[in-house]
């Protein structure tokens, strides 16, 4: 008989409290829905809700009773606003440890651990605009609501477009789209995103959640070991991808921001949402 007892893994009753100000779970038979939000509403970009998502990803992921993730966040906008006094905060802080920490220990792991740490199947359930979308495009099935508009606006902003934002459209797109997109800044709408095959299906907003839980419920049809192990098939194309390209990409935004003296200016952003490539 062994003499020591396993590490105990995360449990939800407990998760739900250490991220209760940035998301919401709810599980059933094994299907777990992560809702991001901040403090009950819209999400607020922040670097505490990015820290939040590098923590929950492994957290989840360690969990054993997770067998789907579906992955969505708070009407009307993906991540539809921004809090600009935590990006300040961090951007002007006389201890540069405090922005390494965000920009590069952070803004790795933040992809690193989706890929890594969750290993069932993923859905990702983009309920409308906004950005930073990498994680519902990187899970096995995505869907999207009609309103969505596929963008990266980081060089539009004088930032390099390094955050994985622009490597997923690089890969999903083609490598013309992709730095077509990167440079001249224009988004694609929801139904050409159907048409590329860059999302599985479009469905209204108020029949979102429910077809995703009815996919989840399909999944789990299947013998736990075989759903697993599609999934092991289904991301190695994207841990290749981030392996070889990410951690060099995320170095070169944070290289020309160090240059240029670059803070964000996200509300520039947030009024491009609804530009769209004229065809």
């Amino acid at each position: 008989m062994t003499n020591t007892k396993p590490v105990p893994t995360p449990r939800l009753e407990d998760y739900k409290k250490t991220f209760a100000e940035h998301m919401s779970f709810e599980r059933k038979n094994g299907i777990l829905q992560v809702r991001l939000h901040t403090k009950g509403g819209p999400v607020k970009w922040s670097f505490e809700m990015h820290q939040a998502m590098c923590e929950a990803w492994t957290t989840i992921g360690h969990d054993p009773e997770n067998e789907v993730i579906i992955l969505t966040s708070t009407d009307p906008y993906w991540i539809g606003d921004f809090d600009m006094e935590s990006f300040q905060q961090a951007e002007d802080n006389p201890d540069k440890n405090v922005i390494f920490d965000y920009v590069w220990h952070d803004a790795r792991r933040v992809v690193d651990n989706w890929l890594n740490d969750i290993e069932v199947p993923t859905i990702g359930a983009i309920n409308g605009p906004g950005l930073h979308w990498e994680h519902a495009f990187m899970s096995d099935i995505t869907l999207c609501v009609p309103d969505f508009i596929l963008r990266d606006d980081h060089f539009g902003d004088a930032t390099v477009p390094g955050d994985a934002q622009g490597l997923i459209i690089q890969a999903i797109c083609g490598l013309k789209r992709g730095n077509y997109m990167m440079f001249m800044v224009n988004g694609v709408d929801a139904k050409t995103c159907l048409d590329w095959g860059l999302v599985n299906e479009i469905v209204p907003r108020e029949k979102l959640l429910p077809r995703a839980w009815e996919i989840a419920e399909k999944i789990m049809k299947q013998p736990r070991i075989i759903r697993r192990l599609t999934h092991e098939i289904t991301v190695r194309p994207w841990k290749r991808i981030m392996q070889d390209d990410f951690h060099l990409q995320i170095g070169l935004e944070n290289f020309g921001n160090h240059i240029t003296g670059m803070h964000h200016h996200f509300d520039q952003i947030k009024s491009k949402w609804t530009d769209v490539e004229k065809k």
